[in-house]
């Protein structure tokens, strides 16, 4: 029995084939089909699968044409030489492509629909997260990355599968990543997975060799040729800097959206009939330029980012219509690569990226406005050369463009990592470990994560998912957030947690950082985003609400038992669970800083005394509250989201807080028990040992009483600051620091046993010559009465210490009868430092043998001052300086000080410290 499929006849077995010649009509890569398809099909049978990586630039049609091909090489029976695998007459074979972002998903799937002639969930279907059109009979499915994880996960054998394509492989996502490591593994195993990557950029040869065959040759690359017509680049750069410490600069924006009209009018009123695509970094900036341009032109000014509206997004991306008005796409990056906005001629490009960061040193990721890569730009301006001659206006200079990095920065090395740690976790590879990853995740950034896992009880003590890391690995948010929604369903209810949730994942500002703002915002429709919002709460509560195995699971190290205590069922009222709503204020905005202190309790921060905007986290960071925010004055915050920035936003703290929403006390120290202290901590400050007991909840204090230091913290507390601060905290007297000048001398020349006297060892070895001291400061005596020398004496070797004054004296005998002291080089002089003796000249009279220190080994330099204490010479050869540099000092001095010896012999005068008339 046939069925009819738009007036063809199609057999019920054989799915009819993709007419590749109507969908290709006009595209570049239709030129490349053959050479694809005889890649893939000498790989047929092949171990591992066919592979092969696509390398086409935007605009060519590799989107449209790909997935179809493969899907036709499936399509065929037994009897069909050309099949990759033949079609078996069950469910027919499908061909799952990935594309990074929900509307290019929808926008794939509906232009290659609307190209087969079919209906779009038929042949060609969609899903992302909160829409799926596709169904039994779907040959090419469209899909984000997160969604084919989650199948990986779920089913890493990929039944039914039998092509993965995954597309926009250049722009380096970090699921995108993950999922090309996990399905090279499965096309090794499964050995008839076809398995194609696409990339718009020249690192397809990267790619190929991640997809080599058991032998470990490169997958093939095929080529296709760019379809870029002439293309005119203007530079239009702002008077005023681009960024300023609040992010993109209104004025630069007003700039932009001058820019593009002025171009645009331009463009119409010399008869080119043109739409132009704006590029900004963010949504909030796509906002602004559109309402800007919003009557001032007379084009129709479309939005095109994740938080508009689906109707508009479709819109934007469909192309004009007959009769309708010329148009202006404000868009993000979405139309870089992975969109293909039909009409375009005209590109205005601010030259701005938005990309995540991690601050290592603060804990904190989020997304930061950057110069685009160069890469980026040329990207954007060939979007107005696909069709045409088209113009590109960069609104920035040629300086800034050299300047800016030729590549964006992989997502890998600059995100949070504890999503993927869990997928690699579940995967069966912790870590990363064995997986071919076009890079390997940071290492730092990696123990993060796996920590933060650990401490939400997701893996184990081997780095591999527990079964709450795998129910986790389930939900479509971060697996701090899922534990959350779980937890929090418990104490708040499980809409509430489920709201909770929706808000952190989405895509919308919280203004002034208010996420209690954010929430009456969406609840009334009032944000762009409420539609998308409500639609993922409706999903989160659905998982909150439906009891798992996993459940009963409690995490390791951290205190969210307590939250839970007495849970029997999910999403059932707080108050009848044993939860008192008093302690989180009854209040829809308490129950987000409930589930955000759940999922953060790191994060949970205290107002600093005397400052309105200014937080301590637990974690110990500093961060501030935007100017103007609703939140300033809250005593305690649970913040979803900080991030590095100056200026007035961060309140002097070099951070500000993006996300948060207030809580209790109560309820800060219950979802953040793990980090609870209650001890005694002793000081040694300003010279004495000081304890008090102290409460902290991580780095912040709750309450601190000075009480008195048991001898064993007394003790600790001195190690720890001489290992800090160093013996100087004792302090070294005259008498102290000589000795240990003569020991270091001694120590230099001789070696052992003499001792070590350098600080670092002083300090490794404090029992052995300052335990009596140390013990005394433990007990609450004063430095002031302690002079180091006396403990230095104990370093000293037995018998050898009989000789050190001998070795090292503190003074000797010149000829005038004066004992002068030496003055050693300090500890950590150099191997060439020499003792010094400062004398008068006239004591030195008939000296002619230089005195040497240590056995002979070390000769003595005389510094020969004036009758008044001021240097004359510098000398270690006493008998040279008399024998001719005397002659002339005697010259220059005996008119000065008269009344002093300056005899024309100095070999037969007699030392004297006294004028010529007391002698």
């Amino acid at each position: 029995m046939d069925a009819r499929h738009n007036g063809r006849v199609t057999s019920r077995q054989f799915p009819e084939p993709f007419d590749l010649a109507r969908i290709g009509a006009g595209l570049a890569f239709a030129g490349s089909l053959g050479e694809l398809e005889a890649a893939l099909s000498r790989q047929a049978g092949s171990p591992a699968g066919p592979a092969a990586v696509v390398q086409a630039p935007p605009g060519t049609g590799k989107t449209t044409l790909v997935p179809p091909l493969v899907a036709n090489l499936f399509l065929g029976g037994p009897e069909d030489g050309r099949a990759v695998g033949a079609h078996d007459g069950g469910a027919p074979p499908r061909v799952v492509v990935t594309q990074p972002r929900r509307v290019a998903v929808r926008a794939a799937a509906k232009r290659l629909a609307a190209l087969d002639g079919s209906a779009l969930g038929e042949r060609v279907g969609f899903t992302v997260r909160g829409g799926r059109k596709a169904g039994p009979a779907t040959l090419v499915e469209f899909v984000t990355p997160g969604i084919l994880l989650r199948r990986l996960l779920a089913d890493p054998a990929l039944e039914g599968t039998a092509a993965v394509v995954l597309d926009e492989v250049h722009e380096r996502g970090l699921e995108t990543d993950l999922a090309l490591g996990m399905l090279a593994e499965v096309r090794q195993l499964r050995g008839d997975l076809t398995l194609v990557a696409m990339s718009a950029t020249l690192e397809a040869p990267r790619f190929a060799a991640l997809l080599a065959d058991d032998g470990g040759a490169p997958a093939p690359v095929v080529d296709s040729p760019s379809v870029l017509h002439e293309l005119e680049v203007g530079w239009v750069p702002a008077g005023a800097p681009r960024l300023d410490e609040r992010g993109v600069a209104r004025a630069f924006l007003d700039h932009v959206a001058d820019t593009a009209a002025a171009e645009h009018g331009a463009a119409l009123a010399a008869g080119r009939d043109v739409d132009a695509l704006v590029f900004l970094p963010g949504a909030r900036e796509v906002r602004q330029v559109a309402e800007r341009l919003r009557g001032r032109v007379a084009a129709e000014v479309l939005e095109l980012h994740g938080q508009a509206p689906t109707p508009e997004q479709d819109r934007a991306v469909s192309g004009r219509g007959p009769g309708d008005p010329p148009r202006i796409v404000v868009s993000t990056a979405l139309a870089e690569s992975s969109l293909t906005v039909p009409g375009v001629r005209l590109v205005v490009d601010s030259g701005l990226a938005r990309e995540p960061r991690r601050d290592a040193g603060r804990g904190m990721t989020g997304l930061v406005t950057v110069s685009c890569s160069r890469a980026s730009a040329e990207q954007r301006a060939g979007r107005a050369a696909r069709q045409g001659p088209g113009r590109v206006v960069r609104c920035y200079d040629e300086r800034a463009f050299a300047a800016a990095p030729a590549q964006s920065t992989p997502e890998i090395a600059a995100a949070d990592l504890t999503s993927a740690a869990l997928v690699l976790a579940c995967w069966g590879a912790p870590g990363g470990a064995g997986l071919p990853l076009p890079d390997a995740p940071p290492r730092a950034a990696l123990d993060d994560a796996v920590a933060a896992l650990a401490a939400i009880g997701a893996v184990d003590d081997s780095g591999h998912a527990t079964d709450l890391g795998r129910a986790l690995a389930r939900i479509p948010a971060d697996p701090r957030l899922g534990r959350a929604l779980l937890e929090g369903a418990g104490l708040v209810g499980a809409r509430a947690a489920a709201e909770a949730v929706a808000l952190v994942e989405g895509d919308s500002r919280a203004p002034g950082a208010d996420l209690s703002r954010l929430l009456t915002d969406l609840r009334s429709g009032r944000d762009p985003g409420a539609r998308r919002w409500a639609e993922e709460v409706r999903r989160l509560e659905r998982l909150a609400a439906h009891p798992t195995p996993e459940r009963g699971v409690r995490s390791q190290g951290r205190g969210v038992t307590s939250l839970g205590r007495g849970v029997t069922s999910q999403g059932s009222d707080p108050a009848s669970q044993g939860h008192d709503p008093a302690s989180w204020g009854g209040d829809p905005a308490w129950g987000v800083g409930a589930v955000v202190a759940l999922a953060f309790p790191g994060s949970v921060a205290r107002r600093v005394p005397g400052d309105r905007e200014q937080y301590l986290l637990a974690s110990g960071t500093r961060a501030g509250l935007p100017a103007g925010s609703g939140l300033a004055g809250h005593e305690w915050l649970a913040i979803a989201e900080a991030s590095r920035t100056e200026g007035r936003d961060a309140a002097g703290t070099g951070a500000v807080i993006r996300a948060a929403a207030p809580i209790t006390q109560d309820l800060a120290e219950r979802a953040a028990d793990h980090l609870l202290t209650d001890r005694v901590e002793a000081r040694f400050e300003n010279g004495r040992v000081a304890a008090r007991r102290e409460r902290r909840l991580g780095a912040i204090r709750l309450a601190s009483t000075p009480v008195r230091p048991q001898r064993e913290e007394g003790h600790a507390a001195v190690v720890r600051a001489l290992a800090a601060e160093g013996l100087g905290v004792i302090g070294w007297s005259d008498t102290a620091d000589a000795l240990r000048r003569r020991l270091a001398l001694v120590r230099r020349e001789l070696g052992e046993p003499w001792p070590d006297v350098s600080e670092p060892a002083l300090l490794a070895r404090l029992d052995a010559w300052l335990a009596p001291e140390v013990d005394a400061l433990a007990e609450g005596a004063s430095v002031r009465g302690i002079d180091l020398a006396e403990p230095l004496r104990r370093l000293l070797p037995w018998p050898d210490a009989a000789r050190f004054d001998e070795l090292a004296p503190e003074r000797f005998d010149v000829p005038s009868g004066s004992r002068v002291r030496i003055e050693y080089p300090a500890v950590d002089a150099g191997d060439g430092a020499q003792p010094v003796v400062a004398v008068k000249l006239q004591e030195c009279f008939g000296w002619a043998e230089t005195p040497r220190l240590v056995d002979g080994r070390v000769p003595v330099i005389f510094h020969l001052l004036s009758p008044a204490g001021r240097p004359l010479a510098v000398t270690g050869d006493l008998a040279s300086f008399w024998s001719g540099p005397y002659a002339q000092v005697r010259a220059e001095m005996r008119g000065r000080y008269p009344k002093h010896p300056w005899p024309e012999d100095p070999w037969t005068a007699v030392a004297t410290a006294r004028t010529k008339r007391r002698m």
